[in-house]
């Protein structure tokens, strides 16, 4: 069960998900958190150390390096995210390392109430005799995305000091803010100058995903009419049950995410914020189809100009933005990144699925600006929460996976 990676990739992941780095999605600065650049800085100076060439951070804050080729091949970029998702505590992460996983429940030292059971968690019960790492009980591990960051640095490292394995030109970089939808910008694609790419983002073992939602984000602004309350007959009119209007309208029962799974789209609200003199409420929409995500964003339209007509005083605005798209659209024309990867898998003897991500990565933003990027498993479990875990010995799976494959596609 051991593998010459194990060792390296525990340690690493220890050591980085003990920096804090959570994204703000409220921040309009890159990176939206000034503790990014912690991560960011340290990993720029470990890839300078270790030999990688052309190690730089672009303009829009993502460390890039460059592996140079050994043999002829394309050039491969691979891609991890620094920061952890914004929805759980993530300040002061205690990761500790269960040796030996048992197969029993695993208990938090800082959470004595709080349980991870294989009886809940299935795929923690295949994990019996592996190295399971979690956090103490009241942050997120952060796994996501700092378990692919252990993988590509142990990739990297292997790869200098291995100058024998044959492989293409690679390029290695890491990005901010992919957990508020802001790591890949135009740029990247130019800076990255692969001519397909991989992020390490993925869960199970053996998922290569190339299908994920599509995503837009509305912001509705509701200003009502403000007065003192004990002079308001007829004359105030209350944002906040405007907003509670507006969110109970919405198709509750079909259409949020507690509700849907698989290949449904959803509309969820995400923050209320204001008084009864304004408020405003953020959504996200989320659809596998451009079909399903332009019915959501209807829908949105449509309620807020009901309740407007139900008080013309207010006024209230619905705004709707391009997040990401499905990166099935640009990789369905061209499996090449995806077959490779089911290969490489094969090639450890891992059967690969692909499962539509109910959510975005990098790799959706960076093939909708022209670099084909499927993404690749690493282990992590039960992300953005207390509960997030992952197993050692698939963080090492996915390494060999990787040298798999950088290795096919020189043949190739």
């Amino acid at each position: 069960m051991k593998n010459r990676f194990d060792q390296e990739l525990e340690t690493r992941l220890v050591r980085y998900a003990a920096i804090d780095s959570q994204s703000v999605e409220t921040s309009p600065s890159t990176p939206s958190s000034a503790n990014q650049m912690d991560m960011l800085n340290l990993l720029q100076q470990e890839l300078t150390e270790i030999g990688a060439h052309d190690v730089q951070m672009t303009g829009d804050s993502v460390v890039v390096a460059t592996i140079p080729g050994t043999a002829e091949g394309p050039t491969i970029g691979f891609l991890a995210h620094v920061d952890t998702a914004p929805q759980f505590n993530a300040t002061g992460v205690k990761p500790r390392v269960i040796k030996g996983y048992n197969g029993g429940k695993i208990t938090f030292p800082d959470d004595p109430d709080l349980v991870l059971s294989p009886e809940e968690h299935p795929y923690l019960a295949e994990k019996i005799g592996h190295d399971v790492i979690t956090a103490s009980g009241t942050t997120l591990l952060g796994a996501d995305d700092k378990a692919g960051v252990s993988i590509l640095m142990t990739l990297a490292r292997h790869l200098l000091e291995n100058k024998d394995t044959p492989h293409g030109p690679i390029r290695i970089a890491f990005t901010p803010d992919e957990e508020i939808g802001r790591g890949v910008t135009e740029a990247l694609p130019k800076d990255l100058g692969a001519d397909f790419a991989y992020t390490l983002d993925g869960q199970e073992l053996g998922e290569i995903e190339y299908e994920s939602f599509s995503a837009d984000r509305a912001v509705i602004k509701i200003t009502g009419v403000s007065i003192h309350p004990g002079l308001a007959k007829d004359k105030m009119v209350n944002a906040a049950h405007l907003a509670a209007k507006i969110v109970q309208t919405l198709p509750q029962a079909t259409m949020t995410p507690e509700v849907t799974d698989e290949r449904q789209g959803f509309i969820h609200v995400t923050d209320m914020n204001g008084g009864s003199s304004e408020m405003e409420v953020k959504l996200i929409l989320r659809d596998f189809e451009m079909e399903g995500l332009e019915a959501q964003r209807e829908i949105v339209r449509q309620v807020c100009a009901a309740v407007q007509a139900t008080e013309p005083r207010a006024q209230i605005t619905c705004e709707i933005s391009h997040q990401y798209r499905n990166m099935r659209y640009w990789l369905e024309k061209d499996m090449t990144p995806v077959d490779l990867a089911r290969e490489a898998c094969q090639e450890q003897g891992i059967e690969p699925v692909s499962v539509p991500i109910r959510g975005g990565t990098d790799g959706s933003r960076l093939t909708e600006f022209g670099t084909p990027c499927p993404n690749i498993f690493t282990g992590m479990q039960c992300i953005h929460g207390p509960l997030e875990w992952i197993s050692v010995q698939d963080m090492a799976v996915a390494t060999e996976v990787c040298l798999s494959l950088v290795g096919k596609a020189a043949r190739a």
